[in-house]
């Protein structure tokens, strides 16, 4: 791969329950709230909705010998299938919308409390329809527009909803069957309000004008050969898509031509989300079920049609289903704890304190380290351990003028029922980085 890449685990944490949605607060007062979406597997011959705890962290930055993740707030809810924050505030305060397995839509308002830390507190739900589940949502916010806030979601009967959210109260405006099996996903174009796409098991993809009704789709795309369950409008570039599937690939799509998309890349594992990153346009964040997180470089592809998109970055640490992965908008300028560089792992846990002391050991046996010392004391970075091989400081910069990339991101896995957070640190090579300019 081009340029100099790492990845490195600052903190594992045990949701207890089986994890499957994760996202950043997004709104800039609130970069540091991150909230994981779980839910317990339902036993065979029950019909009660399996319980579920959405958990909400704040991420702190203080050098100490405490984790950075900190849990604030955990919740007994109805299966949360998954959960994203509006990108603006409404009425002065983060709104966080979760789908539930009771085909429900909930939203929650992230307040102060008189203590002085954080929770979320209800403010509205609307049932999109019995005897369901609702599997996904998005919010039309997604360029950071509050002109009109609205909210899609898909359901396991096929169906699509948009909802309004005015004066903190969500309405229904439309429905409809929009696929014969599961509708896995559905999707805002973040450019054009009226424009909504959607996935689901019946192998399609298909996009739908809401100015002209829902009784016949815009297009529709069988070019994924298994079901199709994550999309994303970039917000950064008009018209582009990208879209993932059960069948292992990542399209890239110019929606003013639906008939063939513009890269195809081979994931190997089935693509069940995917973020684009909230400042670089070409990053893509791709969480593949069993084969761990990539990060795409879509630069080439998206200007050369036909190019697959190169991985520039895998986090592998996890040891379940890859479900849940996203970007925080944190700036790391200051030092964060960190492990050495991912590796496919063989871990032993002992609970600590809300995180958990995981040992890593590479197939090849190359390094063994601890986020914790033998006395289960937590480990910043820069701190000399005689028994590991932690890496400290940022990545270096040796050509001085090529600047450099350091993210934070969260994932989570499932039967595991893991929640990790980590950084990335890219420099890329000058050409590229001229090239870029982002």
């Amino acid at each position: 791969m081009a340029g100099k890449s790492k990845t490195r685990s600052l903190q594992v944490f045990d949701t207890e329950l089986s994890a499957d949605a994760v996202e950043w607060c997004p709104v800039s007062s609130s970069h540091n709230i991150l909230a994981c979406g779980t839910y317990q597997l339902q036993r065979r011959g029950k019909r009660v909705s399996p319980p579920a705890a959405p958990v909400v962290f704040e991420f702190q930055q203080e050098e100490s010998l405490s984790p950075p993740l900190i849990e604030l707030q955990r919740m007994d809810t109805a299966a949360i299938l998954d959960l994203k924050w509006c990108h603006v505030m409404v009425s002065g305060k983060a709104v966080l919308g979760m789908a539930a397995a009771t085909g429900d839509i909930q939203l929650y308002t992230l307040s102060d409390s008189q203590e002085g830390s954080r929770s979320i507190q209800s403010l509205s739900s609307l049932e999109v329809g019995a005897d369901r589940l609702a599997l996904s949502l998005d919010w039309s916010t997604g360029r950071m527009d509050s002109s009109d806030v609205r909210v899609v979601c898909s359901d396991s009967a096929g169906c699509v909803s948009v909802l309004s959210l005015a004066e903190g109260t969500l309405t229904a405006l439309s429905q409809w069957k929009a696929h014969d099996f599961e509708a896995w996903i559905s999707a805002f174009s973040y450019w054009d309000m009226q424009l909504v796409y959607s996935g689901g098991d019946d192998c399609i993809l298909k996009g739908w004008d809401l100015r002209v009704g829902p009784s016949c789709p815009t297009f529709t795309s069988k070019r994924h050969s298994m079901g199709v369950c994550s999309i994303h409008s970039n917000p950064h570039r008009e018209h582009i898509l990208a879209t993932g599937s059960y069948d292992e690939q990542v399209l890239l799509w110019d929606g003013r031509n639906m008939r063939q998309p513009l890269s195809e890349s081979a994931m190997g594992g089935g693509v069940w989300r995917l973020k684009w990153h909230p400042a670089h346009q070409h990053l893509l964040l791709a969480a593949c079920m069993h084969n761990g997180f990539h990060v795409l470089n879509c630069q080439e592809a998206l200007e050369s049609s036909g190019r697959a998109c190169p991985v520039v970055a895998s986090y592998i640490l996890h040891n379940s289903l890859a479900y849940g992965a996203d970007w925080s908008r944190l700036s790391l300028e200051k030092h964060a704890p960190c492990s050495p560089t991912a590796a496919e792992p063989k871990e032993s846990l002992t609970e600590t304190r809300g995180h958990l002391r995981i040992q890593y050991e590479s197939p090849t046996a190359s390094f063994d380290a601890s986020l914790e010392d033998d006395a289960g004391r937590y480990i910043p970075e820069g701190t000399a351990v005689a028994s590991s091989t932690l890496t400290a400081g940022p990545v270096s910069n040796p050509e001085g003028d090529v600047p450099s990339l350091t993210c934070l991101l969260a994932s989570c896995s499932f039967y595991d029922h893991m929640l990790h957070v980590w950084r990335w640190d890219w420099t890329p090579d000058e050409a590229q980085q001229e090239s870029e300019q982002c």
